[in-house]
C-alpha cells in the first residue's frame, strides 16, 4: 500500500504541493484538512473517541470525524469519505467555514492545517471503524463545554481550538435548513 499524501497549501488554501501525511505533520507544514460535525435532531453533537493506536491523539475525544483530502480529491468528497470510513455514515455534508491552526501535539507532531468544517444532521447510529474510533456518544454543546472545563486534556487540540465557534455556526446552519424547508 502506498503512503497517504496530503495537499500542502498556502495561507489562502491554494495548493503548493503534496507530501506524505506523517512527514507533513513532523515538519509542521500547512496542509488541507477536513473536519465533520454531525448533530442529531436534538442538536446534540456526535463525538468520537479516537482509537488508542492512532498515530496521534489516541484515546482522546473529538469531533465526529476528520481527515485530509487526497491530492486531486474535492474537499467535500474527502469529508464525506472520511465520515463513511470512520463512522459508517453516508451523509451529504454542508460546508460551514474554514480556519487555520498550528497546534503542537504531545508526541512531537504538529497539526498545521487549513481546515474545512462541515456539518450534517442525522439520527442514524454510527458503525465505528475500530481502527479509527473505539467509542462515540451524543452530547449537548453545554455538556461538552462542561467536560472541557473540567478536563480539557480528554479532548484533541484541534477540537478545543474549533469548538468555541461551533454554537454560533450551528445556529446559522439550523436557520439555513429552516429557510430551505419554507
Amino acid at each position: 500500500m502506498s503512503a497517504i499524501e496530503v495537499i500542502l497549501v498556502d495561507q489562502l488554501d491554494r495548493p503548493i504541493g503534496k507530501m506524505e501525511k506523517l512527514e507533513a505533520h513532523e515538519k509542521g507544514l500547512l496542509h488541507r484538512a477536513v473536519t465533520v460535525y454531525v448533530f442529531n435532531h436534538q442538536h446534540q453533537l456526535l463525538l468520537q473517541r479516537r482509537a488508542n493506536d492512532k498515530y496521534h491523539c489516541g484515546g482522546l475525544w473529538s469531533n465526529t470525524c476528520c481527515g485530509h483530502p487526497y491530492p486531486h480529491e474535492a474537499t467535500q468528497h474527502a469529508a464525506e469519505r472520511r465520515l463513511r470510513e470512520e463512522m459508517g455514515l453516508a451523509l451529504t455534508l454542508t460546508p460551514m467555514f474554514t480556519l487555520s491552526y498550528n497546534l503542537s501535539l504531545s508526541n512531537g507532531l504538529i497539526e498545521h492545517e487549513f481546515g474545512h468544517i462541515f456539518f450534517a444532521v442525522s439520527d442514524a447510529s454510527p458503525q465505528l471503524n475500530p481502527d479509527e474510533a473505539d467509542a462515540c456518544r451524543w452530547l449537548s454543546l453545554e455538556r461538552i463545554q462542561q467536560e472541557i472545563t473540567l478536563d480539557p486534556t480528554r479532548f484533541t487540540p484541534w477540537f478545543l481550538h474549533t469548538f468555541p465557534r461551533i454554537r454560533a455556526q450551528l445556529m446559522r446552519f439550523l436557520q439555513q435548513a429552516d429557510a430551505l424547508k419554507a
